[in-house]
């Protein structure tokens, strides 16, 4: 006959034996907390989920990290910093990870950055742009990833400069990245060409575009030349707006990040053709890195690959070589592994500088032109990130000394 006691011993022996499981689970894998906007910018944020969904299967099917397998704990951030800060700290309570990678948004990774250094929460924000995140907000436990809004400038400047156009027009979504961009944009100008002026400024809110407004203000105004910032849905009304009134025509159109597939699939034929931009011109790149990938990308999911892509793909790349170097996912010990880590990625070799935290991976720059009835970039070439960033010195000003320890 079983009694009480012996059934108290088989209970203790059950917990015993369930975290035990938990233990010698938690042993055979390393955990990554991952989190961005999926419900609020599915247009990046789908393919980009795709793009490390790819990696983490290709680590693993090389035998993981460290002899273990990679996992990733993937959480929605809501789209807003508040949410965003809510769900790291569950990833890092609940989930027990102390590495955190994501965001989209520039507000959001800013919010990220700052809950990781007060937590001292290793985290790698994917793609974010706005420099504050390496520069002024900058902290020892955050790295970048993308090219910021500064090297993206930069990357266009030599054009906008060729041009030599003297009235601009600025359309930027007014948070954080459009006004880093719009920022850095005039004052790079303005100290390459002195003469320029800026005839008007348009900030509408993210995602409430008036697009006949913003057209009638710049026609108003009349510029030799428009910088846009804008993208997504904002992108796409403010194209099909300026074309219906030709507010484009025989006027030089520099745009931040619209050679992207997100963004140029959607305008199909409408693409604005002849815009100088950044961009991710997939279907013309010839390397064999680049080759590989998209040919991998491909057969996983029977689909294109976006920038988005790429990105995500990248990140847990980096992430598995950052750890492996380490050869711990110790806070102290994976920041100096980063500092100066080197990589491979489908758009060539890059590092993540060890005196800003910032990567080197650079972007395409080109035309947007029509190909099969829809966009694409032509003309284009591959600006290294490294070609593109302050010096040291300059660096050392922007940083905060506690982010260089």
């Amino acid at each position: 006959m079983i009694t009480k006691r012996d059934l108290f011993s088989m209970g203790a022996a059950s917990v015993v034996f369930a975290c035990s499981g938990a233990v010698a689970l938690a042993q055979t894998t390393i955990k990554v907390g991952e989190l961005n906007s999926y419900k609020t910018q599915p247009a990046f944020l789908d393919p980009y989920k795709k793009g490390w969904e790819l990696a983490v299967e290709e680590i693993n099917a090389k035998g993981g990290v460290l002899g273990k397998k990679l996992e990733v704990i993937s959480r929605d951030d809501g789209g807003t910093p508040g949410d965003a800060v809510r769900v790291a700290n569950e990833l890092v309570t609940r989930e027990g990870v102390n590495v955190l990678a994501g965001t989209f948004l520039s507000n959001i990774g800013l919010a990220v950055t700052e809950f990781a250094g007060k937590e001292k929460v290793f985290f790698l924000a994917a793609e974010p742009l706005t420099d504050k995140i390496t520069w002024q907000d900058g902290n020892r436990y955050t790295f970048r990833l993308r090219p910021s809004t500064y090297m993206q400038v930069a990357m266009l400047l030599p054009d906008a400069i060729a041009a030599k156009k003297k009235r601009w027009a600025i359309v930027y979504p007014n948070f954080e990245y459009g006004q880093s961009a719009a920022t850095w944009f005039k004052t790079m100008l303005k100290k390459a060409q002195p003469d320029v002026e800026y005839v008007t400024e348009q900030a509408p809110a993210l995602g409430k575009l008036d697009a006949g407004s913003v057209v009638q203000a710049i026609d108003d105004a009349k510029p030799d030349a428009i910088f846009n910032v804008l993208f997504g849905a904002d992108l796409a009304k403010f194209v099909r707006e300026g074309t219906t009134r030709g507010s484009f025509k025989d006027r030089t159109v520099v745009s931040l990040l619209s050679g992207e597939p997100e963004y140029l699939d959607p305008l199909k034929d409408e693409a604005p053709v002849g815009w100088i931009v950044t961009g991710y011109p997939w279907d013309e790149i010839s390397t064999p890195a680049h080759k590989a990938f998209l040919d991998a990308y491909q057969k996983r999911w029977n689909d294109h690959p976006r920038l988005g892509s790429v990105v995500g793909y990248v990140t847990m790349q980096s992430l598995a070589a950052g750890i492996a170097k380490a050869g711990a996912t110790d806070t102290d010990k994976l920041i100096p592994a980063f500092r100066g880590l080197k990589l491979e990625s489908p758009l060539g070799s890059f590092e993540y500088r060890a005196i800003d935290q910032q990567s080197t991976m650079g972007a395409y720059v080109g035309q947007i032109a029509l190909k099969g009835g829809k966009g694409t970039m032509k003309n284009f070439k591959y600006v290294d990130g490294a070609s593109v960033q302050p010096s040291d010195d300059e660096v050392r000003k922007l940083r905060p000394a506690a982010a260089m320890n």
